[in-house]
């Protein structure tokens, strides 16, 4: 996927900030899938110690050497469809916009943009050691008029988006403020 296939940049506008989820939040997967792939290999020893007749038969064995290699790929398969749900839910900031690329499932995607200048308040929190430790937090932005709010969670370096966040719309409604009016007939 690339970017440009899910925003149509505009010609004037930058993209400041491209942010992923911290990978720190990531780690509690890749543990996970440690644990489950290393689970064959503890029924294997288990089974080895108490009925070794078990894995020395050959019908036996290629039976839970299939069952094993079919468990071993799902959880990679699974493993896999979790990291594209990681790698592909974006906030992008651009000079004019904010568009946030949530990725639901492996094939469900939601898109939503707000213009800088629609910001009323922007507020980063972070919350717990782990978070304080990396400094990655959630953004919540609060939106004038009909759009919903928008969350974020596990923005790296929360504070700075933030701040350059809010000086980034303040500079776009500068522009929209100051932009000459239509003109009507």
């Amino acid at each position: 996927m690339h970017l440009n296939e899910l925003i149509k940049q505009k010609p004037y506008e930058k993209i400041v900030y491209l942010i992923r989820r911290h990978w720190v939040t990531y780690i509690p997967t890749v543990l996970l899938f440690i644990v489950l792939a290393a689970v064959p290999l503890a029924v294997a020893f288990i089974l080895n110690q108490t009925s070794p007749a078990l894995l020395t038969e050959p019908h036996s064995y290629a039976f839970f050497m299939l069952l094993f290699s079919v468990y071993e790929l799902s959880i990679a398969l699974f493993f896999y469809a979790s990291f594209l749900m990681y790698y592909l839910d974006l906030l992008i900031i651009t000079n004019d916009r904010l568009v946030q690329v949530q990725q639901r499932n492996l094939f469900s995607r939601s898109i939503s943009e707000l213009d800088l200048f629609k910001i009323q308040d922007s507020t980063s929190e972070v919350h717990g050691f782990v978070a304080t430790i990396f400094a990655y937090g959630k953004l919540s932005i609060q939106t004038a008029g009909e759009q919903k709010n928008f969350a974020f969670e596990a923005v790296p370096n929360v504070h700075a988006v933030r701040r350059e966040l809010m000086s980034l719309a303040e500079e776009d409604r500068k522009f929209h403020l100051n932009a000459p009016k239509p003109i009507e007939q």
